[in-house]
């Protein structure tokens, strides 16, 4: 594959040394790495170039990688894996809520965090093929065998864990599933919270009102349902 065709990786973090592994390691491992120090750096690294993925550092001096992500939320969807040193169920949901679309904890293993991104460049909309079934809900549509939503027409960009959510509800439209069970079947980590974060995020992409849930909806004490046309 030629060197502009393969996924290109923006690694954000200011630890100089943890930067250059990271740069050897993904570009060994078919990835174009560009780098950058803190947030200001990355920020001009992304005004002239459109990235496949962006790995964030949460902690660094100055504008802390939670909030870099809380902005470049409101004008992009790149797809944004966290690293964090801090291993608390609050800290993950906290990057979760702010956009990311997964997030891995320091020290970690390079070999999982290549496994991590292949997996959200999966979740990144592909053409689909006529034929397929897809799930209606109002001006929403999903494909559950290309994790594919689209709505009015356009792709509308899924994080992994969402994907894995809306797969497990639409096995089984019409049925109940708990926070456990959703937590089981998605793979998801952290308590049921975690699920409810990721339920409040897909229901901005799908409900026509997020505040009152036509398809996505909760059944008070037992979990979720989703109700397709």
């Amino acid at each position: 594959m030629a060197s502009d065709d393969l996924p290109h990786v923006l690694v954000v973090d200011d630890d100089t040394r943890l930067r250059g592994l990271l740069q050897k390691f993904l570009s060994e491992n078919g990835f174009r790495v560009s780098t950058a120090k803190d947030a200001a750096d990355a920020r001009e690294r992304l005004a002239g170039i459109a990235f496949d993925l962006i790995v964030l550092d949460l902690m660094m001096p100055g504008e802390s990688g939670l909030d870099f992500a809380a902005d470049l939320r409101t004008r992009s969807s790149v797809p944004i894996l966290m690293l964090t040193a801090m291993g608390e169920a609050e800290h993950r949901i906290a990057g979760l809520e702010r956009g990311a679309d997964d997030y891995l904890s320091k020290p970690f293993e390079p070999r999982e965090l290549l496994l991590r991104l292949r997996s959200i460049l999966r979740r990144v909309p592909q053409a689909a093929a006529p034929g397929d079934v897809e799930i209606h809900m109002g001006d929403a549509t999903y494909d559950p065998k290309r994790e594919r939503l689209r709505r009015k027409g356009r792709d509308v960009r899924l994080t992994s864990v969402e994907a894995a959510l809306l797969n497990a509800l639409a096995e089984t439209p019409g049925g109940i599933l708990s926070r456990e069970e959703l937590i089981a079947r998605t793979g998801a980590t952290g308590d049921g919270r975690a699920i409810d974060v990721q339920v409040t995020r897909l229901r901005r992409k799908i409900e026509p009102d997020p505040r009152f849930p036509r398809y996505l909806q909760t059944v008070r004490g037992r979990g979720y349902v989703l109700r397709p046309d």
